[in-house]
């Protein structure tokens, strides 16, 4: 069986655990007025298990959180993907949520590409501009008489958050719902879709990787 925490967590939940029993060793009861925050750090690591929808041409969620407005914008330039608008939809991760990131559809990873900026809130829109971001272009796969395409996928580094995590590679596929990294503290994910995409989440939705359809592609 898998425990269901994040490999990045651990040295996190260790340091939050030793401190914690110094200070109950050292001052007593009062120590235990960490337990919150131990607890804490060991349920922003957590990775539960997800089972990914099925059918063609399908674009899910690839973070727990809440969707921004949809907007048209051109995606990162580092992906030389063009400057022609794609359909933008944005999750903003709050530290509460579950912060490992899957992969919104089968694809193969042709293009990664680390940016750095600056560290505003990543709910506001320009976060998505100047912000520190690791950025992925995925060909989607064909299937069900929905053609391959060109889609980004973008972990953006938040008010709190300062480490980017990446466990992918150029030329490695990937399947829906894969796990493909982790944003540590706060954050936000933008997934670029190109073309005649039907938008299904609605704006201020509370999302969840691997599980919620953001949008899908006619057969």
């Amino acid at each position: 069986m898998r425990l269901p925490i994040h490999r990045e967590g651990w040295p996190f939940i260790a340091f939050a655990a030793v401190l914690n029993l110094l200070l109950i060793l050292l001052v007593g009861n009062w120590g235990w007025l960490m337990a919150p925050v131990t607890l804490w750090v060991v349920a922003f690591f957590r990775d539960p298990e997800r089972r990914a929808p099925t059918g063609a041409g399908l674009i899910i969620c690839p973070a727990d959180g809440k969707l921004l407005p949809v907007v048209q914008a051109a995606p990162p330039a580092e992906l030389d993907m063009g400057a022609a608008p794609m359909t933008r939809l944005s999750i903003f991760m709050n530290v509460f949520n579950v912060h490992v990131n899957r992969t919104p559809c089968d694809g193969t990873v042709t293009k990664l590409a680390y940016r750095p900026g600056k560290f505003f809130n990543a709910s506001f829109d320009k976060a998505s501009t100047d912000n520190e971001r690791l950025s992925m272009r995925l060909r989607m796969t064909a299937e069900g008489g929905v053609a391959e395409k060109d889609i980004a996928v973008v972990q953006i580094a938040g008010l709190v958050a300062r480490r980017i995590v990446s466990e992918t590679g150029e030329g490695q596929h990937l399947c829906r719902g894969d796990r493909f990294g982790i944003i540590r503290f706060g954050s936000r994910v933008d997934v670029y879709l190109p073309g005649d995409v039907s938008v299904t989440a609605k704006a201020g939705q509370t999302v969840r990787a691997g599980q919620t359809i953001l949008a899908s592609y006619p057969s």
